[in-house]
């Protein structure tokens, strides 16, 4: 009896467990996953070309919950939250059902889409992993892998309108 009643709790723990599962569904467009995700985040990464993490954080006072929390974090640690951001995001492009902002479905049929996917998640990854190593330089070099994987992706997907791949019509 007791082992029945141990497996029947752990059924119902794994039936919970997936009862409680994100959907997998795509939410937005691929353009506003862009604008909402990987625009900004990259952004953070690059942003250590021209301002050193390690420099005290300039803090705007206006009383916006932007400048109350614009301190919490800070220096390299916002350059690997913004890494993983992007290394972990890189699936959201490929999701099911993703469309783009053109009313299309998101091309994850593309071997090529799907590599322009992998190439944006290794720099991600990449650029995490030098982010912990604190060397300014070396992050800075990394951002070139993170925009050439943004551009690959962009030159075919997003440039060529009349191809009737992602960009707006």
């Amino acid at each position: 009896m007791r082992v029945f009643s141990i497996l029947v709790a752990m059924l119902v723990a794994v039936g919970v467990a997936q009862a409680q599962a994100p959907s997998g569904e795509p939410t937005g467009t691929l353009a506003q996953l862009m604008r909402g995700v990987f625009f900004p985040n990259s952004n953070l990464i690059f942003d250590v070309q021209s301002r050193d993490p390690e420099a005290p954080p300039e803090v705007a006072e206006d009383g916006s919950v932007t400048s109350t929390f614009s301190s919490i974090y800070t220096g390299w640690q916002v350059v690997e939250n913004a890494s993983i951001a992007i290394a972990e995001a890189a699936n959201l492009l490929v999701y099911a059902d993703r469309m783009c902002e053109n009313g299309t479905p998101v091309p994850r049929d593309q071997d090529d889409f799907i590599q322009y996917a992998m190439e944006l998640e290794a720099a991600g990854r990449e650029a995490f992993e030098v982010a912990k190593t604190k060397d300014r330089d070396a992050v800075i070099e990394v951002t070139n892998n993170i925009a050439a994987a943004c551009d690959n992706c962009h030159v075919v997907y997003r440039t060529y309108p009349e191809e009737n791949r992602c960009q707006k019509q």
